[in-house]
């Protein structure tokens, strides 16, 4: 699929101005040029600000926010006054990073809320003229192949097909690559589904981890995973023969969750979870162990909090039905994804 990115930058003083996309004449930009990537979500705000470095770059400032851009989404059709709200005060932070770190280039993409809402372009307006940050709606294979670039590096050597996967707020998007021809993967197939752990709460119940006690915490878990299981069994049937245990990278705030509480870690901590594997069955004894408990009992729990208590047990469900369909014995974990391969594009890197 082609890119369909304007690539603007944010606006400083009237409108935005078309930036290049491709380095300055002698193929490579000055390690004093900032770049910057946005990812709004159904459910969080990103931000990443780096300057080129080597083969690669390094980050120079980054914010993230939960906006819940996407909350009651599935019942309206529409993106609540609250949630706009929400979301444009963490675009003006965002804004003002960027002016203050002088950005060269940036872009900044909107994915399954915005794609999903009726009111989707009216915000984007809305965005645009209260912060100057023009945030292109991406398709979801756009997203997917984004994910890739940004994360891949962390993928274990092999020559079997690897399966990335991306657990958003309102969508899910699972990649086959292969990694044998080449520095960059070569997408075998792709899918989105469109259950994330805001859109899966929402339509299956069971966030507030309250109502009726351990059993129907159960029943609405696994109600979950039948929903997802569905929504994958297409994808799932139609990847070649063979592809039964590929090596598994995950790339979302459930995963980076889950990899943190099985450290037993006091507080999130970037350096030991990215790049991390470990075994499937412990990820599964922590999702099932969270399906059990209250959405207090959770909230307790380090690395989780009260922000991520009621959507945590979706995206363990998704999670699950990811190693049910593909049961692989070692998950690899990624805090990086769709800004990494935003900033990488920029920068000039080939696309997978």
């Amino acid at each position: 699929m082609g890119d369909r990115s304007a690539r603007m930058p944010y606006r400083q003083d009237g409108p935005a101005r078309p930036a290049p996309s491709r380095p300055p004449r002698g193929g490579r930009w000055s390690d004093a040029q900032a770049f910057a990537a946005l990812d709004l979500g159904t459910n969080n705000c990103r931000l990443l600000i780096a300057r080129p470095q080597g083969d690669g770059f390094a980050v120079v400032d980054a914010f993230s926010r939960i906006v819940r851009l996407g909350e009651g989404l599935a019942a309206t059709g529409q993106l609540s006054d609250a949630a706009i709200d929400r979301t444009i005060a963490a675009l003006r932070v965002c804004a003002d990073k960027l002016k203050r770190r002088n950005v060269t280039l940036a872009r900044s993409v909107a994915t399954e809320a915005c794609r999903r809402a009726g009111n989707g372009p009216a915000f984007i307006a809305r965005a645009y003229e209260e912060t100057g940050i023009h945030l292109d709606i991406i398709s979801a294979e756009e997203e997917a192949r984004l994910a890739v670039l940004g994360c891949h590096a962390l993928i274990e050597p092999g020559d079997d097909p690897a399966l990335i996967f991306d657990i958003g707020g309102g969508s899910t998007e699972l990649v086959l690559i292969d990694t044998t021809r080449g520095a960059m993967p070569r997408v075998l197939d792709w899918h989105s589904a469109p259950w994330g752990v805001v859109s899966l709460t929402e339509h299956a119940g069971g966030g507030d981890g309250e109502t009726g006690g351990e059993a129907a915490r159960l029943a609405a878990y696994e109600r979950m995973r039948g929903i997802v299981a569905e929504s994958f069994a297409g994808f799932a049937a139609r990847l070649p023969r063979g592809v039964v245990r590929p090596r598994l990278l995950g790339t979302s705030g459930t995963v980076t969750t889950l990899g943190s509480v099985h450290l037993g870690l006091s507080h999130y901590d970037r350096a030991q979870v990215d790049g991390l594997i470990v075994p499937a069955d412990a990820m599964r004894r922590i999702s099932a162990d969270l399906s059990r408990k209250s959405v207090r009992e959770r909230a307790q729990l380090a690395c989780i909090g009260s922000e991520r208590a009621d959507l945590v047990v979706a995206g363990c469900a998704i999670l699950e039905t990811i190693l049910d369909l593909w049961p692989a014995e070692r998950l690899g974990i990624a805090d990086r994804g769709i800004r990494e391969g935003i900033l990488r594009r920029l920068m000039g890197s080939p696309r997978p």
